[in-house]
């Protein structure tokens, strides 16, 4: 009987579940978005329940689409949204506050205060991060800080904290562990990555008790077994990874100085820098890229907040498309930016900037200005965001980047994928299988029972479907200098300058 990994591949904006074969080829796909939640300006939240029964709904139906019973599935890998932060009570389960998302800015002045107080060095030499409310510390401060009582259930060990992962795990074997892996664990600004361990300083600095907190396991091994009734079989649970590094495992990035880029609701491009992790001088945050075994690996990364929703916000909220599709024909009836320049900083700008007070701007609008226009600086944006995060890569490492490995749902659009060739002066790879993070979690997940004998039997999966060369159609100098000048902007305006 022929068995199969499935993939709980757990995103911003839907959940997703996917079955592979033992050649690393889908068997099936489902998926379903779920709300997104606005309460105030620059907050966004997810309700908990709804992240579980979307999740588990897919993964039932992924099953049953396939044709396959339960017994056919060797065993589950968890990739997820990270940074966001869940807390529930332990005895009943029940969320005690909406999932507050990673692009949340509500702690921004809290983190702002803690720059001028002079901690971000200290910060980034435990944690290899910038301090920004991106990452997870600053908003379980925030919940407890919301009610006296809280705070004292949290003291007495009565409530459970967890990144989106621990909380599938938790649902999955209906509280019998509370785990995360050191991946997710090395995103919430709590977790010291060179001793492996939550920091006893930066949980007093943030006031969080420490009980509060998942135990940390690698990325490959396995956690438990999925709780009678769930579905026809116990599933070992064997794999988790936070969706960035999930993507450069299922790149194939196993080697040092490999570079992927995944762009999704935000843009994310990770870097293997070997097992010996490196302080970023030029704002990357330098994080966990997994642990096999007792070798633990390490990546820089750079994010981009805002990548794939500019093409959303193009739809949802501007009109100017039906679908995303349509922004590549859109995009493509002009020969150019027609002299415009979008910085979509909707939550502020990401790495290398991290300035969270920035907004978007368009300058450079004259009465000629199209909405094919503003298509193609909406795709421009992407490609710009990312040559900023490539640089300062090739700036930390010492090294030339030759080469870039990309995935997530803008991927497929070639006029994306040959922009950013051109503007990065560098061969971009889209590889045949581009559901790379869901498929870097069945990695996870099947080395750990056994499902692939090694990572060397799984090296000669990975092929390439596309490659985008530089053309030299762009004037690279000029749309750079635009660029800088409207970052600039974008930065100036918040400040009221």
């Amino acid at each position: 009987m022929e068995k199969f990994i499935l993939s709980l591949d757990q995103g911003t904006t839907s959940s997703r579940a996917i079955l592979f074969d033992k050649n690393g080829n889908t068997k099936s796909v489902v998926q379903r978005e779920f709300k997104q939640l606005y309460p105030k300006s620059g907050w966004v939240e997810h309700d908990p329940e709804e992240i579980w029964t979307t999740q588990y709904m897919v993964a039932k139906e992924c099953i049953v689409r396939a044709g396959l019973q339960d017994d056919q599935i060797e065993s589950i890998g968890i990739t997820n949204q990270r940074e966001t932060v869940i807390l529930w009570d332990r005895t009943s389960g029940k969320p005690i506050y909406n999932a507050i998302v990673w692009q949340d800015r509500r702690t921004s002045d809290f983190c702002d205060q803690l720059k001028a107080d002079g901690l971000s060095k200290i910060i980034a030499e435990k944690t290899g991060l910038v301090i920004d409310a991106y990452f997870s510390a600053s908003k379980i401060k925030w919940v407890l800080d919301q009610d006296i009582e809280l705070r004292n259930k949290a003291e007495n060990g009565k409530l459970a904290f967890g990144t989106v992962d621990t909380w599938l795990l938790w649902k999955l074997t209906q509280g019998a562990v509370h785990v995360t892996d050191v991946t997710n664990a090395s995103r919430t600004m709590l977790y010291n990555i060179y001793q492996m361990d939550w920091d006893h300083e930066l949980l007093e600095l943030f006031n969080i008790p420490k009980n509060i907190l998942p135990a940390v396991k690698s990325s490959s091994e396995i956690y438990e077994r999925t709780a009678r009734g769930l579905f026809n079989a116990t599933i070992p649970i064997a794999g988790i990874a936070g969706d960035q590094q999930a993507a450069l495992f299922g790149q194939m990035c196993t080697k040092k100085g490999m570079v992927k880029n995944t762009y999704g609701t935000g843009c994310f491009m990770l870097m293997n820098i070997g097992n010996k992790p490196i302080t970023s001088e030029n704002n990357l945050v330098t994080t966990i890229a997994w642990k096999i075994g007792k070798e633990v690996l390490y990546a820089l990364e750079g994010s981009i907040f805002i990548a794939g929703a500019v093409v959303q916000w193009l739809r949802d909220e501007l009109g100017l498309i039906q679908s995303s599709e349509e922004i590549e024909k859109l995009a493509s009836s002009v020969e150019n930016s027609g002299g415009v320049t979008l910085v979509p900083a909707f939550t502020g700008l990401g790495a290398p900037y991290w300035d969270q007070d920035a907004r978007g701007t368009i300058v450079g609008i004259t009465r000629g200005t199209s909405s094919a226009h503003i298509a193609r600086v909406a795709l421009n944006s992407i490609a710009l965001q990312t040559m900023d995060i490539l640089k300062a890569m090739e700036l930390d490492s010492g090294t030339s980047i030759q080469e870039l490995r990309v995935d997530g749902g803008a991927s497929v659009n070639d006029l994306l994928m040959q922009i950013q060739s051109d503007v990065l002066g560098t061969n971009v790879i889209r590889p045949r299988i581009t559901e790379v993070t869901a498929l870097g979690a069945a990695y996870l997940a099947g080395l750990a029972v056994g499902y692939w004998e090694d990572l060397e039997s799984i090296q000669s999966q990975w092929q390439v479907e596309r490659e985008f060369h530089p053309t030299g159609h762009i004037n690279n100098e000029e749309m750079v200098a635009e660029w800088k000048r409207a970052i600039h902007a974008a930065s100036m305006w918040a400040k009221g300058s």
